[in-house]
């Protein structure tokens, strides 16, 4: 069986890998087993020779000129043209996990950071509540260590946690000694919240705007550091690839210029994907509009592991807007996020009647997990008929709620809502992937060059469910133990500075016409609209085997119009545009989702199923997605390029 396993014997949950009865079997650990793998089918693939491989004696030196501004064009000398940059590390994603990477490993080589918008247009931009970790005397690593894991339904990898919550500390400490602010109480020291399922006050944070912050000071540290680039406007199509026998390589990446509508080929010895999770597959999300799936489809494209894709994080607490006295005079790109800290700071939640409903669900009441919280507003919702339900925090001192949630309290104050006398309108909105490519201790996939970190990976840690304020830090934490084994991989490659040839090159689909384009793009995004609506029926909060399988049919359904309608206005499947490239990748997020989904026949953590109400011993392992090739190829699981045969 031609599978893509050996990269994955390198990951810390796994050994040697075994094949018994159609099941692959890690040798180290009897009880973990894995989904059936389908053989893999390379002949779809050109052949190509073996990259021959030289050194250049400028490749590692700074080739970056003066910057005038955060986004600028980089000349990198007779090492690129305008179309080709050849640099030591790219880095796709502007978000903490891409940024702490590129300051370290900035030291050893010339860095190239691809963002799709503006750099702090991330997910770390809008996280409100803050970074979790052990800085209270009274706090330990293996309270930490058990609320994680509480939290996470006891599918969490334990030496993950473990090192998570050991390792988190420091990761705040150095933070604070580059310039980031934190709140700090009257004694001097730093003010320590507590949220949902946290046993301790260990939540380090800038008021509400705690990811803004964290941004801020890495940006300006970015900024200052000559030997990174920043790209923005640079949408990432696919990862370049090659195939030495059952081995994947990483080269790069080929993105598209969204603002000249250029092509840009990266020509990298290590590619780290920081690119966020895929909110956007739900017509509700906390996300930012560029949350659409792009690392982990690009990943699964790439002939990367898939691991947990069912574990959709829905947080209790977006603002409804249909509960505010005055509504906003446009939609939403995003949900306005309510922090968990509103809960952690003494919030009730209440129905419409004003009756506290949480302690008839969970003793822990409004402390309990998020998939808790979520579940059991979407009962009252259903069982009352109506759009949402109130987060009251009015009980507390108005100085109190200005100082801690400022960001909350002017949002509101805006729709007429004042947050000090009036309880939150709020509902579930899509929030957190806890599943995505998965990575081993040190941030590495089965794909040789690529590492992983923050929410585009799965590293184990979250389990099925996320611990709230534990996804910043395990983007910190994981962005700095991928470091040293991308700079030992960078120093033992060559790259042969033709290399960019070997892959054919995308396409603009300029040749269609204007009016054909604007015929696509309207069919795109009523096709995406589409999507959401049957992401949200069928595979939303509470989950059942026979609205799943209707959900799978569907999207295939859909897939299959969409794609014709773009083949017959003269779309070819080398051809790349935003808007079409953004559908694909929604697709193949929403499909994977539904095959995990499908696949875990219990309830536990964030996947609830009314067939499999009860968590089930034997069901406590990880869904694993391995590569393969589907009977039937969809524009969404190729990759643009074809990939290369060593």
């Amino acid at each position: 069986m031609a599978s893509l396993l050996s990269g994955c014997a390198n990951m810390h949950c796994q050994g040697m890998l075994s094949f018994e009865k159609g099941h692959l079997q890690p040798s180290r650990l009897p009880g973990f087993s894995f989904k059936r793998c389908i053989q893999l089918d390379i002949s779809r693939f050109s052949t190509m020779p073996r990259f021959l491989y030289t050194k250049t004696s400028g490749f590692s030196q700074n080739p970056f000129g003066s910057r005038n501004s955060i986004i600028r064009n980089v000349t990198m000398s007779c090492l690129q043209d305008s179309t080709t940059k050849y640099v030591d590390f790219v880095i796709i994603g502007s978000g903490v996990a891409g940024l702490r990477y590129a300051l370290e490993v900035s030291k050893h080589g010339s860095v190239a950071v691809i963002t799709k918008a503006e750099p702090q247009e991330s997910n770390t931009n809008y996280a409100q509540g803050g970074v979790s970790a052990v800085l209270c005397p009274l706090d330990s690593v293996e309270s930490h260590m058990q609320d994680t894991i509480v939290a996470g339904a006891y599918l969490c990898d334990e030496e993950t946690v473990r090192v998570v919550c050991t390792e988190g500390p420091d990761r705040v400490k150095e933070l604070i000694a580059m310039g980031a602010s934190f709140d700090h109480g009257e004694d001097g020291r730093l003010h320590l919240a507590r949220e949902g399922g946290h046993s301790h006050n260990r939540i380090v944070h800038a008021a509400d705007m705690t990811g803004r912050e964290i941004e801020r000071a890495l940006l300006q540290a970015v900024e200052n550091d000559p030997n990174i680039a920043l790209f923005g406007h640079h949408f990432a199509i696919d990862l370049l690839t090659s195939q030495d026998n059952n081995e994947i390589c990483c080269h790069g990446v080929d993105t598209l210029n969204t603002e000249t509508q250029e092509v840009v080929r990266f020509i990298s010895k290590v590619t780290l994907l920081a690119s966020g999770g895929a909110g956007h597959i739900y017509p509700t999300t906390t996300n930012p509009p560029v949350a659409t799936g792009d690392g982990i489809a690009m990943s699964h494209r790439a002939q990367a592991v898939i691991s947990n894709m069912e574990f959709v994080q829905f947080h209790p607490t977006a603002l409804a807007d249909e509960g505010l006295p005055m509504k906003p005079t446009k939609r939403r790109e995003n949900a306005f996020l309510i922090t968990e800290a509103v809960r952690g700071d003494g919030g009730i939640l209440y129905n419409q009647s004003m009756q506290r409903f949480m302690p008839l669900y969970d003793e822990r009441a409004e402390l309990a997990p998020r998939d808790v919280v979520a579940r059991s507003i979407d009962d009252q919702l259903k069982k009352r008929g109506e759009k949402y339900v109130l987060l009251d925090i009015s009980h507390k001192p108005r100085e109190q709620i200005l100082s801690h949630f400022p960001n909350i309290a002017a949002e509101c104050l805006r729709c007429g809502l004042d947050i000090s006398r009036e309880p939150i309108p709020v509902v579930p909105a899509a929030h957190y992937m806890c599943g995505g490519v998965r990575a081993g201790l040190q941030g590495e996939t089965n794909v040789k060059g690529l590492y992983v970190a923050g929410e585009v990976a799965c590293t184990g840690l979250h389990g099925a469910n996320r611990l709230a304020s534990n996804s910043l830090l395990e983007a910190l934490v994981f962005a700095r133990r991928a470091v040293q084994p991308s700079i030992d991989h960078m120093v033992e490659t060559n790259v042969d500075m033709h290399s960019s040839t070997k892959w054919a090159r995308p396409m603009l689909p300029v040749s269609l016409g204007n009016d054909v384009l604007d015929d696509i793009i309207e069919r795109t995004n009523e096709t995406r609209e589409e999507l959401k609506s049957i992401m949200w029926e069928y595979v939303g909060i509470v989950r059942s085997t026979s609205r799943l399988k209707t959900a799978e049919w569907k999207i295939g359904d859909l897939e299959a119009e969409w794609e014709g309608f773009l083949f017959r206005r003269g779309w070819k499947p080398t051809m790349v545009g935003l808007e079409a490239c953004e559908m694909r990748n929604l697709f193949c997020c929403a499909k994977l989702v539904v095959k995990s989904a499908l696949a875990r026949h219990e309830s536990r953590g964030l996947h609830f199923t009314e067939d499999f109400p009860y968590l089930e011993e034997s069901k406590r392992k990880p869904t694993i997605i391995f590569p393969t090739t589907p009977l039937k190829l969809t524009w969404s699981s190729q990759q643009v390029h074809k990939q290369l045969q060593c």
